[in-house]
């Protein structure tokens, strides 16, 4: 059987202790707040990222990992690894996938680069199921074409705090931002084939939760979810209360709570509630 090494970035949303214990290898995205630059997971958690962002969420920006970062890490590995498997954010979103694609070529490392065309709990999820395929005894062939087919399982439904945030790192306009705001219009908003699109528009806060809890009846109906995960942009206590009342719903599901990655909260604002799945079929 063959040493693979598993590879992926800081929006797979895994903690370092399951890296750790797994031997995952993460290369951090980096977050700008208040002109300081943070790696992801190294220089503050996740945690300490929104209490950052709440106070200083202007002009908050983000940025991939360095090229000459990947170059080095596949250097590394390709002394201790026959291949490796790397799974990335969605390619529409940042160019970390194609930069792993560059350095594996460069570096002759045998690397089958993956899209997720998503991020965080659902790109986690991939690579937790390549693990257990791996340990099954599944052939590195037998596993990349099975992850290759996850993408298209997997959703994630954003309800950003506010348009301003959005606007502040430059995902709308100002115009755009505006209207929102005088209008009270709250958005919901999911991924379609990689690109982030928005899915529905309500006028009300409480609307907007009313409509995400349809997307989960409407999936559980579809597809007899088994697990989902509530993302919370540092608001622990709304997660548990929507984990809370899913439970009611819900008796069979699992349901797991995670903090948002933060380059996704730098965009979506502190306060932005999310749901995802990885369903089986």
């Amino acid at each position: 059987m063959k040493k693979i090494a598993w590879i992926t970035d800081s929006s797979s949303g895994l903690s370092k202790e399951f890296a750790e214990k797994h031997n995952i290898y993460i290369l951090p995205l980096n977050v700008i707040i208040n002109g300081k630059t943070y790696r992801e997971d190294v220089d503050l958690t996740k945690e300490e990222f929104y209490q950052l962002l709440q106070k200083h969420g202007d002009e908050a920006k983000t940025s991939q990992p360095a090229f000459g970062d990947f170059v080095e890490l596949y250097e590394k590995l390709k002394k201790e690894y026959d291949c490796g498997i790397a799974l990335h954010a969605s390619s529409q979103l940042t160019g970390t996938y194609q930069s792993s694609v560059s350095a594996s070529e460069l570096t002759g490392f045998e690397v089958e680069v993956i899209d997720s065309k998503i991020g965080d709990f659902a790109l986690g999820k991939m690579i937790k199921n390549g693990l257990e395929m791996h340990r099954n005894g599944k052939s590195f062939q037998q596993i990349v074409e099975k992850i290759r087919d996850l993408p298209k399982l997997a959703q994630m439904y954003l309800m950003p705090q506010s348009f301003e945030q959005m606007r502040k790192s430059g995902r709308v306009t100002t115009t755009q931002s505006i209207f929102a705001s005088l209008l009270n219009i709250h958005v919901i908003l999911g991924f379609d084939n990689g690109k982030v699109v928005i899915k529905d528009k309500v006028r009300i806060k409480k609307r907007a939760k009313k409509k995400m809890f349809h997307l989960i009846d409407e999936a559980m109906n579809a597809y007899s979810l088994k697990e989902i995960c509530i993302l919370h942009g540092g608001v622990i206590d709304q997660a548990q209360q929507w984990k809370s009342e899913l439970e009611q719903l819900y008796q069979e599901l699992k349901i797991q709570i995670q903090t948002l990655v933060p380059v996704a909260g730098v965009h979506t604002g502190h306060g932005t509630m999310c749901v995802a799945w990885l369903r089986d079929q």
